[in-house]
């Protein structure tokens, strides 16, 4: 088991939301990017569990870190065993809260294992087909769905919600009116957390770019200018080996006359 003594946990998360403190969050992919949100004082990381591992664990350091149990994963219909068998697998490893979108009944049961889940309100990727790509609660009606699902959640014993996708003053009115922690991505400043994709931030993103999303570095533009440079070595590469111009002899391994003739000598040459 993983220690995890010197790094947030669950009360320390509740006692910023009560301090009223602003929550920084962000989903990442690779250790060079965990370890990055460490140093700079990133407070809590979404990680899918595909890319979570003891060693992205330690790069995450002192972030507080969800890690994602996707959606149906196992192939057919996924069972409660299934979905607490990887929470427990996970917490093995050192994740802190897990990420679960799937039925109240499987998110129930991992609530009563004991297990922080964090829940998906709003605008939910897995169930897109019912809403469409679209902010959910701009009528009275949606935003009481969103209001009704969040107390349910609440009801089960969830530790948060991302709140995806909502109008602002739905945003802020749950995040005051919960316990829960509304990790806000897309539902203005008033949510617990404001959560983006570290590919976002870094202006990595392929495709569509949503509205909420920030840039603050252009990445993009570095990897294109990475990989032409990779293009021009691997051309000099070739038009060395073409002229000869590599290997020279400090690439090469000597062998002296005498060994080298005394090897011929023996194979009668």
């Amino acid at each position: 088991m993983v220690q995890f003594h010197n790094r947030p946990n669950v009360a320390d998360i509740r006692a910023m939301k009560a301090r009223g403190e602003k929550i920084s969050m962000l989903y990442v992919t690779t250790q060079e990017e965990a370890a990055a949100a460490d140093a700079a004082g990133i407070h809590m990381l979404s990680i899918e569990s595909r890319f979570f591992s003891p060693e992205m664990r330690e790069a995450a350091g002192r972030c507080f870190v969800q890690v994602g149990l996707p959606f149906g994963p196992y192939g057919g219909l996924a069972t409660a065993e299934d979905y607490l068998r990887a929470a427990f697998k996970y917490t093995a490893m050192g994740g802190d809260c897990f990420y679960c979108a799937a039925s109240l009944d499987i998110q129930k049961a991992l609530c009563d294992n004991h297990m922080p889940v964090v829940a998906h309100v709003g605008l939910i990727p897995s169930y897109i087909t019912w809403t469409g790509w679209r902010a959910v609660g701009k009528t009275a009606t949606e935003a009481r769905a969103v209001w009704d699902h969040v107390k349910q959640l609440e009801a089960i014993g969830c530790f948060g919600a991302e709140l995806e996708v909502v109008p602002d003053r739905l945003g802020e009115m749950i995040s005051r009116d919960t316990p829960m922690i509304m990790l806000g991505m897309g539902a203005g400043p008033g949510a617990d957390a404001q959560y983006l994709f570290a590919e976002d931030v870094l202006g990595q993103t392929n495709g569509h770019k949503p509205r909420h999303a920030k840039t603050y570095r252009n990445f993009a533009a570095e990897y294109a200018r990475l990989q032409t440079e990779r293009v021009a070595a691997f051309k000099e590469f070739i038009a060395d080996v073409n002229t000869g111009a590599y290997p020279q002899p400090q690439h090469n391994v000597p062998m002296q006359d005498a060994e080298f003739d005394a090897f011929k000598a023996g194979l009668g040459l």
